[in-house]
């Protein structure tokens, strides 16, 4: 699990959105705490939506990921230039994996 983790930031969010199929389950459920996700092409989309909002838009590991039974915990850091200028992102993840997939997720993240 700790190599699907790393894929989910490093690859996936990262913008290789082709490896999604590898990654997250059809059914895929993504709650962020203001937006409900539905499925792998909704968050093929979301990401897609976040990386145009960005330049240089990168993301790396800061702790974890813990995996206990079928979840995976991680926190992770990440950046980029908007219009305004450079902003930091932090957040956490908690993740559940079904038959070697992520099928669902939880983030709290903060951005500024």
């Amino acid at each position: 699990m700790h190599e699907l983790y790393r894929r989910w930031i490093e690859e996936l969010w990262s913008g290789d959105l082709d490896v999604a199929p590898e990654l997250v389950t059809d059914d895929f459920a993504g709650h962020w705490p203001d937006r409900e996700v539905s499925g792998r092409d909704e968050l093929v989309a979301l990401i897609r939506e976040t990386r145009e909002m960005f330049s240089d838009l990168r993301f790396e590991i800061a702790v974890g990921p813990i995996a206990e039974g079928e979840l995976v915990a991680g926190r992770w850091t990440g950046g980029g230039r908007t219009a305004e200028g450079e902003m930091r992102l932090l957040g956490n993840d908690l993740l559940r994996v079904r038959d070697g997939r992520f099928a669902e997720y939880w983030v709290a993240s903060w951005a500024g």
